[in-house]
């Protein structure tokens, strides 16, 4: 195994185990439920956007390794963006990861998204590292349907 995986697999599995902004907001202007039936990842997620910026946001849930530290550091990575910037990294991380992205682009330019490149050669895995992602997408879209992964 490269150096490079096992340090991925190093830090999803510290996300994992001490995941950041894992707090429920009880004053949240947004809120979306996620759910992945098949594994049974499940998470509620919470959005302060003040003036179409993620000033907040935070989690709470359980799930597998890969979707909890996708959450933590989605969390991480959004707050302080605009609507605009948070829906364009999502559409990156997302076609990235399930295998749509331009033969050209650059994994790096994912920050610390880059961390789960290896899910890609695991379909079902591609769920878990995503659910958080389509939760804050119906979170900021108000939707308020359950997001599942089927």
């Amino acid at each position: 195994m490269s150096d490079l995986r096992e340090l991925y697999q190093e830090v999803i599995l510290d996300h994992s185990k001490h995941p950041k902004n894992y707090h429920k907001i009880d004053d949240a202007s947004h809120f979306a439920e996620g759910f992945n039936p098949l594994c049974g990842d499940h998470f509620n997620l919470y959005l302060k956007v003040e003036n179409g910026v993620i000033t907040d946001v935070g989690f709470d849930g359980a799930g597998c390794a890969i979707s909890k530290a996708s959450a933590s550091i989605m969390t991480s990575i959004v707050k302080g963006k605009s609507v605009e910037e948070a829906d364009k990294i999502f559409r990156q991380f997302h076609n990235y990861v399930t295998g749509k992205a331009d033969k050209s682009f650059d994994v790096e330019s994912l920050g610390k998204l880059a961390v789960f490149s290896g899910v890609t050669e695991y379909p079902v895995r591609v769920k878990c590292a995503t659910l958080a992602w389509h939760t804050l997408k119906n979170a900021l879209e108000n939707k308020t349907e359950v997001v599942t992964t089927e």
